[in-house]
């Protein structure tokens, strides 16, 4: 019977808070059931869509995981690599801890059999790869994670939120609550762990600030 192991990320371009990495292990003749229930990339649905699918997602599947990569780890990751160096990693942990047969990936640069060759060197076991563009809307196994991540990575923002006490929306820099906040963080000093420091959103709210301190200064 072959098995087969879906991996998919949730937060990767955020400002504010992790990054999630999931994986979905399941038996390749429960595929349809997937289909079944409505499973689909997490950003063609609604959030609870997700939340009902997150349920049933775990009832259908042999096994499935989620790494949480805090902003601060990727701030420090990031002194020495990129980001896409840190997905193969984690998505290569993920591959070794769950011992499928066929590991379908949502490569995360155009080059995908560049990133299948990394995943490869570093996962060193005898999970064939599957890494594609766009897999959660190919593969249903790689939607089924991609919801996973999807749905910890919201509820992990709204903890956040709770904490701090502030409303910062979705957590990105097209939303103006997120970088509100931001600026809020860095005015005030507070709350610093939740903010990608090494995100160029960041530097430029910085850069912006000691210009107008400059001019002010003038």
């Amino acid at each position: 019977m072959t098995v087969i192991l879906g991996i998919d990320e949730a937060g990767r371009g955020s400002v504010i808070g992790p990054m999630f990495l999931a994986g979905v292990l399941i038996d390749k003749k429960h595929e349809n059931k997937l289909r079944k229930i409505g499973v689909k990339d997490s950003k063609l649905l609604t959030p609870l869509q997700r939340k009902s699918l997150y349920s049933r997602i775990k009832k259908i599947a042999k096994d499935y995981v989620s790494l949480k990569i805090s902003a601060k780890e990727i701030d420090e990751l990031r002194k020495t690599t990129n980001l896409n160096k840190i997905e193969a990693e984690k998505m290569a942990q993920i591959i070794k801890t769950m011992k499928a047969d066929i590991a379908y990936v949502d490569a995360p640069q155009a080059s995908t059999e560049k990133f299948k060759r990394i995943l490869l060197a570093l996962a060193k076991n005898n999970t064939e790869i599957v890494a594609e563009n766009y897999a959660d809307l190919k593969f249903p196994v790689c939607s089924a994670a991609s919801i996973i991540a999807k749905f910890e990575r919201d509820r992990e923002i709204e903890k956040i939120k709770k904490i701090v006490g502030f409303d910062f929306g979705v957590g990105y820099s097209h939303d103006s609550r997120s970088i509100e906040f931001v600026k809020k963080c860095l005015k005030e000093k507070k709350h610093l762990e939740f903010i990608r420091h090494s995100w160029i959103t960041v530097n430029n709210i910085i850069s912006e600030k000691e210009q107008k301190t400059l001019k002010e200064y003038k």
